[in-house]
């Protein structure tokens, strides 16, 4: 059932993603009288093709049986359908090549512009209908965890910030730091230390080290949790170590870690090599598991959520304020999402371990059926399919309007030859992306719990 649950939410949320996206393509299209032949959910590749199918008019509308993609044919237009017999005749009038290049432009983006404002809808409707979860400062117990950025300031690892200036700090919102700081040109901050109220004097260039190194504003800081173990997924070290969930770890190569913000930072010193992990399990049994963390210093266990320790309160927002407010969270995410696409091509992120197919994806949906955690789950894929799309791949719409803007600026259409070519290329290079994948998947959560890797 858990498993049903699982791949039910994710159906769902692909299903609407994939249909509306291509919607966005699809409506553009019937705009300028260019004709559509198929708009499917789902692939209809050989050996099963449809599970349903209907004609209206000239549109074949269907579903397939291969859930990692949907499309719409268009006719004249070079796509991964391969299908070139209809390029070798004459362009007619309702076709895609036919059309003016800023026509085809408008169609081949509108599937990425719809999921861009999915995305950003759905957070605002989040944000309207559940509010903006928060933590009050009077809940934290443990005080605050701290960016490496503040630490440098003089801040340590359990301070609670009671004042910004003369404005008191009543929420964890990271936020406030910032806009007092860079647009109010605030300096001083009052803590609470080891029990006892003191004030740090931030540096005069403090502005300039938070807005240059763009550190993101919800990792500034955040409430101090120990380090209870909420998951451990398959194929990952801790995984395959032995830890489970509960597990406390309060150790790291025989080095007291209480806290995860002290965890993080002692794992980077053991990248790709094995070490001790100490652990309280059922609150009293203290026992040391064998492990070799990742190359990026990772041992794959989440730890458990600040609502697990803390209250959680909700910041309400009317229904016009949930706009500007969820632009601003969506952008945020793309931006945290580009990161780390950057730091995967620089090589400080493993792509092997960060890498995922549909199965990673479906898994974060969870084995309960939770209508926050979906929305979230879909304006976040929303936002990343939009992002994906956009790369100029040939196979992709960012390959597409590769060429459409080129034609444009120099007023030379791409052949459809050359087209052909290298839609041929891009598709078999996102293929081998999937399989990858897919197989990565494959090895991390059965293959490798075999082979003890």
């Amino acid at each position: 059932m858990d498993t049903l649950i699982t791949i039910t939410q994710f159906l769902l949320s692909l299903s609407l993603l994939i249909i509306l996206h291509e919607m966005g393509h699809f409506f553009p299209a019937r705009w300028f009288k260019t004709r559509v032949e198929k708009f499917y959910l789902f692939f209809d590749a050989a050996p099963f093709n449809s599970l349903w199918k209907v004609k209206r008019g000239e549109t074949e509308y269907g579903i397939g049986w291969l859930p990692l993609g949907g499309y719409v044919k268009i006719s004249g237009m070079v796509d991964e359908s391969m299908d070139t017999e209809q390029l070798k005749q004459p362009a007619q009038p309702w076709e895609f090549r036919s059309k003016p290049a800023w026509q085809r432009l408008i169609i081949m983006i509108g599937g990425v512009t719809v999921n861009f404002l999915l995305g950003f809808f759905i957070f605002a409707m989040m944000l309207w209908g559940y509010g903006k979860a928060y933590v009050p400062t009077s809940e934290l117990k443990y005080g605050l965890a701290m960016d490496s950025l503040l630490l440098r300031q003089g801040f340590r690892q359990g301070d609670m910030i009671l004042k910004i200036g003369d404005k008191p700090f009543d929420r964890v919102e990271p936020a406030e730091l910032i806009e007092a700081v860079v647009l109010n040109d605030v300096h001083n901050i009052t803590i609470r230390r080891d029990g006892q109220e003191q004030m740090l004097q931030l540096p005069a260039d403090i502005a300039e080290q938070l807005t240059s190194q763009k550190v993101p504003k919800g990792m500034l800081m955040a409430p101090r949790v120990p380090f209870y173990v909420e998951s451990t997924p398959a194929g990952k070290p801790a995984a395959e170590a032995g830890l489970k969930k509960g597990d406390r770890i309060i150790a790291l190569d025989g080095r007291p870690t209480q806290f995860y913000d002290e965890f993080a930072p002692l794992a980077q010193e053991f990248k790709g090599k094995p070490t001790t992990v100490t652990v309280l399990r059922n609150e009293k049994d203290t026992l040391d598991f064998a492990i070799t963390l990742t190359e990026d210093g990772k041992i794959g266990a989440f730890p458990q959520s600040a609502g697990t320790f803390y209250k959680i309160e909700r910041e309400k927002y009317s229904f016009l304020e949930a706009f500007p407010a969820g632009v601003e969270m969506g952008l945020g995410f793309l931006d945290n999402q580009m990161k780390a696409f950057g730091q995967m091509f620089k090589g400080k992120i493993a792509v092997k371990d960060n890498l995922g197919s549909l199965i990673s994806i479906g898994k974060m949906f969870g084995t309960e059926w939770d209508w926050e955690r979906f929305w979230a789950m879909t304006a976040q894929l929303s936002l990343i399919l939009a992002f994906m799309n956009l790369l100029p791949i040939p196979a992709l719409d960012g390959g597409y309007v590769m060429f459409l803007l080129w034609e444009v600026i120099t007023r030379r259409k791409v052949s459809d030859k050359f087209m052909e070519r290298a839609v041929t290329v891009g598709f078999f290079l996102l293929l081998g992306l999937m399989v990858f994948a897919l197989g990565n998947d494959i090895w991390r959560h059965w293959i490798s719990q075999f082979f003890g890797k």
